[in-house]
């Protein structure tokens, strides 16, 4: 029975939703724990500043390499690595001594985070054909945006005081729950077979092929917009909103709004856009972008809220698109959706890393080191 046919595929859809729960959750768990972090560590701002960035520099040098080991081991392998590194990762911060250590764990990140959000589209490719492809891409989209609210929400309120509030001992937690859900992954999780094919094309000449494809060289141009966007914004809407007056505390609140709002446009929309639509449907949400960034940045009150929350409805949705253009493009498919997604992820992330270093040189900041 062909993969996409099999009441299994759901199986692995949940699976896939928990890798991607266990990357928000590592990936925003740091933001909560600065303050005790700069304290025990004797660390600066510029240093913590290099900290948060440094998977992202290391997520677009690896991205690549993952995209072509996806391809070449399978799914079930690949993202066993990679759940399993950013278990490490987390666990890791447990123990650094300084800078250096600290960098290193954080930094590890972006080599198991490069396996998981490319191995993830591909797995969804193979899995799940037409509309429940586009159910399943926004379901395990949410995921990760699932994770990082929890870990912003409750990780100084609720897990650090299970950890005798050592941060130490939080990271920690979040690593051997990273752990039990590589466990879960390879006890349960399948590989399902592709039709075989007579080519024997290297990765770099698969590679080489897919960039000259016009489709695929939209997709990344729009990945890179999109997420400088999303992570532009995002990381100065705090301070925007304590310029207007907010409250510190408020302002960490009301900037999680967009994160929120994305989760039932993810469940919902994708699966609803007419394959042919597209392109226009997106063109229609950069429009719609543009227009809440004016309302969430030049108004106040009600308007400013509203804003904020179709901001964080319509960004959201830039990704799961784009995911299946690259998906259904014939040039790609199944076969080649780590290499392909490997291209995007990479150009992608260098959008994000540009716009999240263009704000940590704002020394003595009390704001730049937690976003």
């Amino acid at each position: 029975m062909d993969p996409h046919q099999t009441p299994y595929r759901w199986v692995m859809l949940l699976l896939l939703w928990l890798l991607y729960l266990s990357f928000g959750l590592v990936n925003r768990a740091i933001a909560p724990l600065v303050t005790p972090i700069l304290k025990d560590l004797h660390l600066s701002y510029t240093q913590m500043g290099l900290i948060l960035g440094s998977w992202q520099l290391t997520y677009i040098f690896v991205a690549l390499i993952s995209g072509m080991i996806i391809d070449k081991w399978g799914g079930r392998r690949a993202l066993l690595a990679g759940v399993a590194i950013v278990g490490l990762s987390s666990a890791l911060r447990c123990f650094p001594t300084g800078f250096w250590t600290m960098l290193g764990a954080v930094a590890l990140f972006g080599a198991g985070g490069s396996m998981i959000s490319i191995g993830c589209p591909k797995t969804i490719s193979i899995w799940f054909r037409g509309e429940s492809r586009g159910t399943a891409v926004g379901f395990y989209l949410t995921g990760t945006r699932l994770g990082g609210i929890f870990a912003l929400t409750f990780t100084n309120s609720l897990i650090m005081p299970l950890a005798g509030y050592s941060w130490r001992y939080t990271f920690l937690f979040y690593g051997l729950f990273t752990f039990m859900v590589a466990s879960l992954w390879w006890f349960f999780a399948r590989d399902a077979e592709l039709p075989m094919s007579n080519e024997e094309a290297g990765s770099f000449e698969i590679f080489a092929r897919l960039i000259k494809v016009k489709t695929v060289q939209i997709v990344l141009l729009l990945g890179l917009l999109s997420l400088a966007i999303s992570h532009g914004f995002s990381n100065w809407l705090p301070k925007i909103l304590e310029a207007n007056g907010f409250s510190p505390a408020f302002a960490g609140f009301t900037a999680s709004l967009p994160l929120a709002a994305g989760i039932p446009s993810l469940l919902i929309i994708p699966r609803l856009v007419p394959v042919q639509s597209r392109g226009h449907f997106l063109t229609l949400s950069a429009l719609l972008v543009i227009v809440t960034l004016i309302l969430s940045i030049a108004t106040s009150g009600g308007f400013q809220f509203v804003g904020l929350i179709l901001f964080g409805v319509i960004i959201a949705l830039f990704m799961p698109i784009l995911t299946l253009i690259l998906m259904d493009t014939p040039e790609v498919e199944s076969r080649y959706m780590g290499v392909a997604g490997g291209m995007f992820f990479c150009i992608a992330e260098i959008g994000g890393f540009v716009w999240k270093g263009s704000r940590r040189g704002r020394k003595g900041s009390k704001w730049a080191p937690g976003l």
